[in-house]
């Protein structure tokens, strides 16, 4: 044949085979791509997937990478917000798919066992999601190197079995899910190339095994927060390439195991919260520690000496123990040191003095101990440090001036110690002080004017030392004081008239003192005071009225020269003695006082004569009065806002009523309860519906108008700020649609007032139904029911709003109830809107309820919703408990997050946490929450689930039959059926 028939042969194969190659390149990447669109159908809020579309080659497809051949080998789309389920039949037909990383999104959903169908997956992340249901077989994925599934929602059996054939795994973390209870799985022991485990929080018990010993290239172990028991096995020190060691929060017990010094790269080593006990001889050779948490054991004997020359160490806990000794001089001298905490022990010496010498140092806690000496002068300088605490030890000598003005101290504690001197006015220069306790030192002098700069101090508490003159008459300038505590000491003059002030104060002690003069009569418009005691001073004059309008627990005037009758409403809050030791005081009808004497006879005649012509004065003058209210000017006496001017109405709702009708209910007959910002009024409506109208003054209310106001909880909960929430209150209220939400109808305001008009919750709070003598009987039912509608308003709050807000007053007073017992969150005016693509902003307000608030408060100003979540686990406890937030049963400064979290690891029997009057066929049911409560309320915040999580949980758990509730005499009316106002 002729050369030039070859030749053409030749060009036409190439022809066929190039046309051959396009083709199927063709058609491959019509077959993925259509495969990609169809994983991008059953998304939702996917508009990072634009670039997924018909006309994009799909290796350009955002998160896509292609490998040579232009086949999909990996999806990258974590962090991504993705919400909507997952259709792995799709991305499974991607036959080079090796990596799918679809971590920190909004998935839900059940995961289908076609995700066996990904053969050649060697990277897997679904962490961070919201799934349900089961884990699916895995045992097919052989190829697999990367597994993470923690915190991802699965529940149920996990599939241990299946893993035995992923043999390549290097990585595999599963924790953070509510897996059923199973002992440790053996089947972890035969992945044998695992370079890192976590198996945290997924509810494994049993004994960790001594094949553990198996997996020798592991650098990370985590078990922490699971119910293991028994001891450390020996085996762990077999793992000579362990960095990271974490079994804290379990119920191990025995020594540190023998050979554990061996472990010479291990850099974080956390056993906290554990039965352990034995000396710490074999930690002392772990050069490279950088931190070290030993708390809440039984640990004893002295603190290796060498740790004073640990040149990594950052972090060192070792409080609730029983150790001795001094701790090393150079102890986190070394390192960029952040807090040491060695609080609980019986450790003796002086202080280590370079703990802040890289300026990294946030926390210095040493409490409860036996340290001598004084604070070093270094610490002066530590312009880092946040919270300062060694108090209940035997400390002495004066305090470093330059302590007192740090920068970003919060908490100083130096209570129960010999410290002397007077207190510097340079602390007017401390910007972030939140929180002082000097009570039981030598501390004396005069308390300096510039305190009253300190803007931030919310707690004072300098009682039982020898300070002296007068208390500073410029104090009323700490808005945001809570507790003044100034017991004795040796403080003369008058109490300050600025202290009235001090609008969120709520306990004045004074006691054992020299004050002389009144008692200011504006200490009445204290909304929020619950104790008063001024008792062992030198005040003279009358009690004043004014003081009958606080709700007190607790008063105390005793022993002082004051005169006149105690007025009646005090004698209610009074206890024996209240008023013991003022000869002068006389009241009518009380066992411990005298009767006040009738007016004489001598005198009676001119009195009475003076009497009926003041009388009749008045009658006149009222009269008057009424003419020109009444007749001239048609405006309601009764009215506490002027109903002449003019009102602008924001409706938020479609409206069925006009503001004059809510204008014209707006007198002192109809209050039903007071706050700090102002009175709530109920409002009948003619079509017989009912509402709820809370009045705010621009302005400080006239004492007058707290006269004569009834208190009640039916509405709204007591009020702890001025008018600037108001604007809170609004903009968070205002775009809310949600049944779990009180619903805000309009605002109408004018120069003077504003009043915020909502729907009537006529059986109050959960408070009231809980804890006071409104308490009513609740069948489980209604409190799961309670429960999950809570849950759900503050889920929606969280992650339904376009805009994620923040309560920041999570609490059993701010959760109402309708005529129904359904539940709906109220009370917005500390809530925060999270700007969208930011952090949350911080704030140097501890905002919130004592009792509720989260831990994490005492050392952090950033806010987060975990910490909503935090005061939300407080009210799962309340509900199961039938306990307050705070009660003297759980011990000195406990509260119930303590108490349940102490009895439960304590008690094998979980029932006696329960209500008594919960039946006994739900009282597990009753546990399983209190389960949830725990999780929510754990002391670090990345521990406790999301509020999806949460409800998913409470799902989880619904009984099985809920009953109607039983209400005991007391609860209001049902709302008469007429039309309500559209949701629009």
């Amino acid at each position: 044949m002729s050369p030039e028939f070859f030749s053409g042969h030749l060009r036409s194969t190439l022809f066929f085979s190039t046309l051959l190659f396009f083709v199927i390149h063709s058609s491959s990447q019509s077959d993925q791509r259509q495969s990609l669109l169809e994983f991008k159908s059953t998304l939702v809020n996917s508009k990072v997937l634009n670039s997924w579309n018909e006309e994009n080659n799909v290796c350009n497809f955002t998160g896509i990478v292609c490998n040579s051949d232009e086949e999909v080998k990996e999806v990258n789309l974590s962090q991504q917000q993705l919400a909507g389920t997952l259709a792995f039949d799709s991305l499974c037909s991607l036959k080079s798919l090796e990596r799918i990383s679809l971590g920190s999104n909004l998935l839900s959903g059940t995961v289908s066992t076609r995700l066996s169908d990904c053969r050649n997956l060697q990277y897997l992340d679904l962490g961070m999601n919201f799934f349900s249901g089961e884990v699916p077989d895995l045992s097919s994925l052989t190829q697999i190197k990367f597994l993470s599934l923690n915190l991802s929602g699965f529940s149920g059996q996990f599939p241990w079995k299946s893993l035995e054939n992923l043999t390549n795994l290097t990585f595999l973390s599963l924790g953070d899910n509510p897996f059923d209870e199973s002992p440790f799985p053996l089947e972890i022991l035969k992945l044998q190339n695992l370079n890192s485990l976590y198996l945290t929080n997924c509810t494994i018990g049993g004994t960790i095994p001594e094949g553990i010993e198996n997996l020798t290239l592991l650098e990370s172990l985590q078990l922490s927060d699971n119910n293991l028991v028994g001891e450390i096995p020996v085996g762990v020190t077999k793992l000579k390439n362990l960095q990271m060691l974490e079994l804290y929060n379990n119920g191990l017990s025995g020594i540190l195991p023998v050979g554990l010094s061996s472990l010479v790269n291990l850099a974080q080593f956390d056993v906290s919260t554990n039965n352990l006990h034995g000396d710490l001889s074999e930690l002392k050779n772990l050069t490279r520690m950088e931190s070290l948490q030993l708390f809440e054991n039984s640990f004893s004997g002295t603190i290796p000496q060498e740790f004073g020359e640990f040149k990594f160490l950052k972090q060192f806990s070792i409080y609730d123990n029983k150790f001795i000794g001094e701790l090393p001089a150079k102890i986190g001298s070394w390192a960029e040191f952040e807090y040491i905490d060695v609080s609980q022990n019986y450790l003796s010496g002086g202080i280590p003095p370079e703990m802040c010498k890289m300026g990294k140092m946030t926390k210095l806690l040493m409490l409860e101990n036996n340290f001598t000496g004084g604070l070093p002068e270094n610490y002066a300088g530590c312009s880092s440090l946040i919270r300062l605490r060694v108090s209940n030890n035997s400390l002495s000598g004066r305090v470093p001036d330059g302590i007192w003005s740090l920068p970003n101290l919060s908490m100083i504690d130096l209570e129960m110690n010999q410290f002397e001197g007077p207190l510097p006015a340079n602390i007017g220069e401390a910007r972030s002080l939140a929180q002082i306790f000097l009570a039981n030192n030598r501390f004396s002098g005069e308390l300096p004017m510039e305190i009253s700069n300190v803007s931030s101090l919310v707690e004072i508490e300098l009682s039982s030392n020898q300070f002296s003159g007068e208390i500073p008459a410029t104090i009323g300038g700490l808005k945001k004081l809570s507790n003044i505590r100034l017991q004795d000491n040796m403080f003369s003059g008058a109490i300050p008239e600025s202290l009235g002030s001090c609008v969120s104060l709520s306990e004045i002690n004074l006691a054992s003192n020299s004050l002389s003069g009144q008692i200011p009569d504006n200490l009445g418009s204290l909304a929020s005071l619950n104790l008063l005691n001024l008792s062992g001073n030198k005040l003279t004059g009358v009690i004043p009225s004014s003081l009958s309008s606080l709700k007190l627990t607790l008063i105390d005037l005793s022993n002082n020269m004051l005169i006149g009758r105690v007025p009646q409403p005090l004698l209610l809050v009074a206890y024996n003695g209240s008023f013991a030791g003022n000869p002068g005081l006389c009241a009518d009808g009380s066992k411990d006082l005298r009767e006040c004497s009738p007016v004489s006879r001598k005198s009676s005649h001119v009195r009475v004569a003076m009497y009926c012509f003041i009388a009749g004065a008045l009658l006149l003058l009222l009269s008057l009065s009424y003419f020109l209210f009444v007749k001239l000017s048609k405006i309601d006496h009764k009215s506490p806002i002027t109903r002449g001017c003019s009102w602008d109405v924001k409706q938020f709702h479609v409206l069925k009523f006009s503001e004059d009708e809510v204008l014209r209910s707006i007198t002192q007959e109809n209050i039903i309860g007071k706050g700090g910002s102002g009175n709530v009024y109920k409002v009948d409506l003619k079509c017989g519906e009912q509402l709820a109208v809370k009045h705010m003054w621009k302005s400080e209310p006239d004492s007058d108008s707290w006269k004569g106001s009834r208190s009640s909880a039916a509405i709204l909960p007591k009020e702890k700020t001025l008018w600037p929430e108001y604007e809170a209150e609004v903009a968070a209220l205002s775009s809310l649609r949600h049944m779990n939400v009180v619903k805000l109808y309009c605002s109408i305001s004018s120069e003077d007032s504003n009043l915020l008009v909502y729907e009537y919750m006529p059986n109050g709070s959960l408070w009231d139904r809980l804890h006071t003598n409104k308490k009513i009987n609740m069948d489980w039912g209604v409190r799961y029911e309670i429960a999950m509608g809570a849950a759900r308003g503050l889920e929606y709050l969280h992650h339904g709003c376009e805009r994620p807000m923040l309560h920041r007053d999570v609490k059993s007073s701010n959760i109402l109830l309708d005529e129904e017992l359904k539940p709906k969150l109220a009370d917005f005016g500390l809530a925060k809107i999270v700007q969208t693509g930011k952090r949350m902003d911080s704030t140097h307000m501890i905002a919130g309820t004592h009792g509720y608030i989260a831990p994490e408060y005492g050392y952090t100003s950033n806010v987060t919703e975990k910490s909503d979540i935090y005061s939300f686990g407080v009210v799962l406890m309340e509900l199961v408990t039938g306990k307050k937030p705070v009660d003297p049963v759980f011990g000195e400064n406990k509260d119930i997050v303590y108490w349940v979290h102490e009895e439960m690891r304590a008690k094998d029997d979980m029932f006696s946490l329960v209500d008594s009057t919960i039946t006994k066929d739900a009282k597990e049911d009753a546990v399983k929450m209190l389960n949830i409560a725990v999780h929510c309320t754990m002391k670090l915040p990345a521990l406790r689930p999301s509020m999806r999580m949460v409800v998913k949980m409470l799902e989880e758990i619904e009984p099985d039959s809920l009953t109607d509730i039983v209400i005991e005499k007391g609860v209001e009316s049902v709302i008469p059926d007429c039309k309500k106002p559209s949701m629009n």
